[in-house]
């Protein structure tokens, strides 16, 4: 089974092959990445356009034709309560159009990060401009940045695909 991952970020890649092999065990998937634009801002700063970033590049994945499922992963940014919030969200596509969502788990971005955030820099560079770092949204990301490496970018991304994946599993009601 082949799974294309719209993305050519590894903890994305690595989070799809992770989380097949954890529902599935026992087959056997050829997981690659492949360029595909999300089709929305560079930070979105809504749920709603980060499902359609995640979407588009799942759509993208699979359009390639070669996958028997595409897999869109988008972060973005979501405010609630006068607060900023962070999650991923994933979609994942199969050939016969059927879809599945998946999100992260949500964590409070500091002040300090979204005023950059909002005076023009995604969160990535955020954290790199703040943390002193270098590429930080291809490395441990946000998530990693913030907890110490106690939450792995990429087992918090496998949780979401893992969500998303559950409308394909047998037996399941999606």
């Amino acid at each position: 089974m082949i799974v294309a991952v719209g993305s050519l970020n590894p903890a994305k890649i690595e989070a799809a092959r992770l989380a097949f092999a954890a529902l599935w065990p026992k087959q056997v998937f050829g997981v690659r990445g492949c360029a595909a634009s999300s089709g929305v801002a560079d930070q979105p700063m809504t749920d709603t356009e980060t499902i359609r970033g995640a979407r588009n590049r799942a759509a993208a994945a699979i359009g390639l034709g070669q996958a028997d499922y595409g897999i869109g992963i988008e972060g973005g940014l979501q405010q609630s309560d006068g607060r900023w919030f962070n999650s991923g969200w994933v979609v994942v596509l199969d050939r016969a159009g059927r879809e599945g969502l998946g999100s992260t788990l949500r964590m409070q971005v500091p002040l300090a990060l979204m005023e950059l955030v909002l005076a023009g820099h995604d969160l990535g560079r955020a954290c790199d401009l703040v943390f002193g770092r270098s590429g930080d949204q291809r490395a441990e990301g946000f998530v990693g940045a913030m907890t110490g490496n106690a939450i792995h970018r990429a087992g918090a991304l496998q949780d979401a695909v893992i969500a998303a994946l559950t409308p394909f599993r047998p037996g399941s009601l999606g």
